[in-house]
C-alpha cells in the first residue's frame, strides 16, 4: 500500500519566491522578450540558466507574458492546467489558483507506457490529475463563477498525468508569477479513462497514488487541494473569461495535483493508480526540439 504523501510540496514550490527579483517589467518589449525566450527554449528542448528578464510585477502582467507566448507557439490550445497558489504568494488579484495552456500536440492518450517529455537541465516533475472535459460552451459574458455554478455546467471527468516541466529549473521556487509566465510550468497531459457518473461519487472517494521508479511518492485524491474539483473548475471558468478566453465545449481542465508535485529524472518510470479507475504508466524522456 502507498502511504506516502507530498501534498505539502506545493507549499514549498509556490511560497518561497524571491521578492527582491520582482521588479515590474517594462510594458511591451520586455514582456515580448520574456515570452520569446521561453518559446525559443521550449522549441529547442533546451534549458534556461535564469529567468529571462525582470519577474512580472503581478499575475496580470504574468498572464500578459503567457498570452504573448501562446500567440508565438505553433500549436492550438486544447485545455488548461490549474495550479494552486499558497496564501503567502497571492497578489492583489485575489486568485488562489493559476492557469497554464495545454497544447494539442502535447496531449496523449494513456495507452501502454507513455513517453513523458521533460527538459534536461530544467524543472521536471509529474502530477496525478483529475481532468474535466467540458460538454458545452461556458456563457461568454459570465466572468464570475462559484463552485455551485460550475457544477451545473456539464463536464465529464477523466484520470490523467500532468507533465510539469519547464526549461527553467527554478520556476517553482521563484513563485507563481514565473510559473504563469512559462505556460504554467506545463509540458503536456496524458489522458486516462473516464470516471462514469462522477458527480454521484463523493470526492473523498476519488483517491490516487503515484509511484516513481518503483517507489510510492505520494497518495491523495480529489480533495488534496482546498475546494476540490469544483473550486478548480470555477476558477478556470472565471479566469479564462476575464482573459477573453471563455471555455468551450471539448476543452480540458487539469484540476490540480492530486498526490503532490513529484520530481522525476529522465529514464524513470511513473505509475499513477486511481483507486477503482485504472492506472496510467509512463517513462520520463528528454524533451526534443521542434521544427
Amino acid at each position: 500500500m502507498c502511504t506516502a504523501t507530498s501534498a505539502g510540496r506545493e507549499n514549498t514550490d509556490l511560497s518561497n519566491g524571491n521578492d527582491s527579483a520582482a521588479d515590474a517589467p517594462r510594458q511591451g518589449e520586455e514582456a515580448e522578450a520574456i515570452a520569446g525566450a521561453f518559446v525559443r527554449a521550449r522549441l529547442a528542448g533546451a534549458a534556461l540558466p535564469a529567468f529571462p528578464g525582470n519577474i512580472p510585477a503581478d499575475l496580470v502582467a504574468a498572464y500578459a507574458v503567457q498570452d504573448l507566448a501562446i500567440a508565438q507557439w505553433p500549436d492550438e490550445v486544447v485545455g488548461w492546467k490549474v495550479g494552486y497558489i499558497q496564501p503567502p504568494r497571492r497578489d492583489g488579484s485575489g486568485d488562489e489558483r493559476l492557469l497554464g495552456p495545454i497544447f494539442r500536440r502535447n496531449l496523449w492518450p494513456a495507452a501502454g507506457q507513455v513517453e513523458l517529455p521533460v527538459f534536461a537541465g530544467g524543472f521536471a516533475a509529474v502530477e496525478a490529475e483529475y481532468v474535466l472535459r467540458l460538454q458545452q460552451d461556458a456563457p461568454a459574458g459570465k466572468t464570475e463563477w462559484t463552485p455551485q455554478e460550475a457544477a451545473a455546467l456539464p463536464a465529464t471527468l477523466h484520470t490523467g498525468i500532468e507533465i510539469a516541466s519547464s526549461p527553467l529549473a527554478t520556476i517553482n521556487a521563484l513563485g507563481p508569477r514565473v510559473v504563469v509566465s512559462d505556460f504554467g510550468n506545463n509540458n503536456g497531459l496524458v489522458m486516462g479513462a473516464e470516471i462514469p457518473d462522477w458527480r454521484a461519487i463523493p470526492e473523498p472517494q476519488l483517491v490516487a497514488a503515484t509511484w516513481i521508479g518503483g517507489e510510492c511518492v505520494g497518495r491523495g485524491g480529489a480533495t488534496t487541494l482546498p475546494g476540490g474539483l469544483l473550486a478548480a473548475y470555477a476558477f478556470a471558468l472565471a479566469r479564462s473569461a476575464r482573459r477573453g478566453r471563455p471555455l468551450r465545449r471539448g476543452e480540458l481542465i487539469a484540476t490540480g495535483n492530486a498526490t503532490g508535485i513529484h520530481d522525476v529524472a529522465i529514464g524513470q518510470g511513473v505509475r499513477v493508480e486511481f483507486d477503482g479507475h485504472g492506472a496510467i504508466e509512463g517513462r520520463a524522456v528528454a524533451a526534443r526540439g521542434r521544427p
